[in-house]
């Protein structure tokens, strides 16, 4: 009886193994499974905050992605908006056929991923006055002009949104971040309306002064040509470098808006960069403390909260005797336990400067901690 049952079991098994061996095996969970990462960032009141980078290259340029994967990027990054801004002029690379096409190859793709796609180019030329985006146009052809001023001014004529590119890149300005007496005569003209304070990797302490000085959009992009996570260790830096674009809805027009009415900012590797006025409601709805839930030997102990993607580099201001740490990290989606030297049933103010957050070149956001 033992030895009859063992017959079936190995039976059954060879039966079993054998009918693998003849068909085909679908091992579906070898596939990577696509998913989007949000970016924790706040809406501002009025407004929702939109995560967009507006400087992007593809095979129709100098890039190495068909347009169709940068959408696939951007949508699993946790991005809103994006421009695909290959070189106008010069190009590298020639696709057969069609001159440029990048942007309606990749529309069907961003309708379906729920991702604004705005159609642009890069209007490249030596310094001055260096390269130059332009953004919502109709026809980027008719910008393939010889003179850089009339390109510029066709895109403009367009409806145009008209982007300084990388004024501190090494490659064009490698002693000194300029602004030339060509740059002047596109302002004087009311042809310039952003500027990029972040490339790729590099930030400038001078772009930014400009924006504020001569009221332009600020603006932080990838330039990115490569695959974005061959690039970039998103290990150490998990949120992409973005535009923060404060629209009134989300949609094209929208982000048009926004960007001529200067409202924007740039995060860009954990560094917060825009006009205090946008800058505040943020950090408002970014940064949350808990009344304090115990008292002892005259310490109460709070929660501060970060309700955001952005890790606040706190340095403490001022000769305040509360014996709060001089300089704390509140990490991202985290939360700390502060103590701080203060009487029961008192209500204390303290002030730290964000270091990571900046209003313009070497002022930092002023936060204060308000304990119950």
């Amino acid at each position: 009886m033992k030895r009859r049952s063992l017959f079936v079991l190995f039976s059954f098994l060879f039966i079993v193994l054998s009918a693998q061996k003849e068909g085909t095996i679908v091992i579906d969970d070898a596939v990577r499974q696509h998913y989007r990462q949000e970016i924790l960032i706040p809406d501002i009141p009025g407004y929702v905050t939109l995560k967009c980078d507006f400087h992007l290259h593809t095979v129709y340029s100098d890039g190495s992605l068909w347009p169709t994967v940068r959408v696939s990027e951007a949508w699993e990054d946790g991005l809103d908006a994006i421009a695909i801004t290959d070189h106008i002029e010069n190009h590298p690379k020639k696709m057969p056929g069609q001159k440029r096409a990048q942007y309606d190859v990749a529309l069907p793709s961003a309708l379906t991923a729920n991702i604004i796609l705005i159609r642009g180019g890069e209007i490249s030329r030596s310094m001055p006055p260096g390269h130059f985006n332009a953004l919502f146009v109709k026809d980027v052809d008719a910008l393939d002009l010889p003179d850089v001023m009339d390109a510029i001014g066709e895109a403009v004529k367009q409806g145009g949104f008209i982007i300084w590119n990388h004024p501190g890149w090494r490659k064009q300005q490698p002693d000194t971040t300029k602004w030339w007496k060509e740059h002047d005569e596109i302002y004087r003209r009311g042809w310039m309306h952003g500027i990029e304070v972040f490339n790729e990797k590099e930030w400038y302490p001078e772009a930014i002064r400009w924006a504020m000085e001569k009221n332009l959009t600020i603006t932080g992009n990838s330039d990115v040509h490569d695959f974005y996570e061959n690039y970039y260790d998103q290990g150490k830096y998990p949120v992409r470098p973005v535009t923060l674009v404060f629209a009134k809805e989300r949609t094209e027009e929208g982000v048009k808006e926004a960007m001529f009415a200067r409202r924007t900012a740039t995060l860009f590797f954990n560094n917060l960069v825009g006009r205090k006025e946008l800058i505040e409601p943020l950090i408002m709805r970014s940064i949350k403390v808990e009344p304090s839930h115990f008292h002892e030997d005259g310490y109460a102990y709070f929660s501060v909260k970060n309700l955001t993607d952005i890790e606040f580099t706190m340095v403490k201001t001022g000769t305040d005797k509360s014996e709060l740490p001089e300089r704390t990290v509140l990490p991202r989606r985290g939360t700390i336990v502060l103590r701080a030297k203060q009487p029961k049933g008192q209500t204390v103010s303290y002030t730290y400067n964000l270091e990571n957050v900046l209003t313009g070149v070497e002022q930092y956001y002023e936060y204060r901690i308000t304990v119950k």
